[in-house]
């Protein structure tokens, strides 16, 4: 079957306002940038994203987080997006932090039909106890909190239940694919994406490569097709198009092997985003 569609605006259109999400990409790296952008020309809002993170102020989600179209997110990262912070702190934004092997495995569940399962991580904390603020009003009081969880003795240690994550669409991208939705990864960029590609109901994957059926080694295939409704194949300057996430630049007199130190923030307003990262992270 051949799963492959002419455009990004026809494999994002049947997406609509409230839809949930299942996005691929560690930081800018691996993400359905294509996709994304046209989503966002789309025009479907109140998403509810479950990704790692949620890009920058300028790529990845946060083209969508600008523009007011994400009403929830699930992930582990957020750290990076100064508009994320202000509109969580601000109560436009209900947010449900997840411990990143925590969210890996439940996508994973998710794809596996594993309603739930335990895990040791976060016993003891409020992950497990709950009352960690997923939404704020406007005063940035807490109006909705995150329940306490189950928790077990296995073998005279305790461990919390996690429930799987499952979404209606996942929006993922693969460094090479074939028109049976076969897809091949290139290393960090294979974190997330396949894990999100398995929870989504239905799964768009944007390829740099496309190949015919038969060209893709079995054993090289990450991710078998059958996790895959839709294949988009970028063009050339789509597929160069990569974002670097935080760019490092060495000191004129510093060795190559020198601690590097970053370029300055040239956005307005470059305010340090460290305290209400800490503040979003309590």
């Amino acid at each position: 079957m051949d799963k492959t569609v002419g455009s990004a605006a026809e494999a994002v259109a049947a997406i609509p306002d409230g839809a949930s999400l299942a996005v691929g990409g560690f930081g800018l790296c691996g993400i359905p940038s294509t996709l994304i952008e046209a989503l966002h020309a789309q025009g479907a809002s109140g998403l509810r994203v479950v990704s790692n993170n949620c890009g920058t102020d300028a790529h990845g989600l946060g083209v969508l987080l600008g523009a007011g179209r994400i009403a929830r997110v699930t992930g582990s990262y957020v750290g990076e997006n100064k508009e994320f912070a202000r509109q969580y702190l601000t109560g436009e934004l209900e947010v449900e932090l997840v411990p990143q092997g925590t969210l890996a495995e439940r996508l994973r569940a998710g794809g596996c039909g594993i309603p739930a399962f335990y895990t040791p991580a976060g016993v003891g904390t409020p992950l497990a106890e709950g009352g960690i603020p997923w939404r704020h009003d406007r005063e940035g009081g807490v109006l909705v909190a995150s329940p306490v969880k189950e928790t077990r003795d296995f073998d005279r240690a305790t461990y919390v239940l996690e429930h799987a994550l499952t979404c209606d669409f996942a929006l993922v991208r693969a460094a090479k694919g074939d028109r049976h939705g076969n897809l091949v990864f290139e290393k960090s960029a294979r974190n997330f994406n396949p894990l999100a590609a398995m929870a989504g109901a239905v799964t768009l994957a944007e390829v740099e490569e496309l190949v015919e059926p038969g060209e893709l080694d079995p054993d090289e295939i990450h991710l078998p097709g059958v996790f895959v409704q839709h294949v988009l194949a970028l063009t050339p300057e789509q597929a160069a198009e990569k974002h670097i996430e935080r760019r490092t630049v060495s000191a004129p007199d510093e060795t190559p092997y020198a601690t590097p130190v970053s370029a300055p923030d040239t956005t307005p307003d470059a305010t340090p985003v460290s305290a209400p990262r800490e503040r979003v992270g309590a």
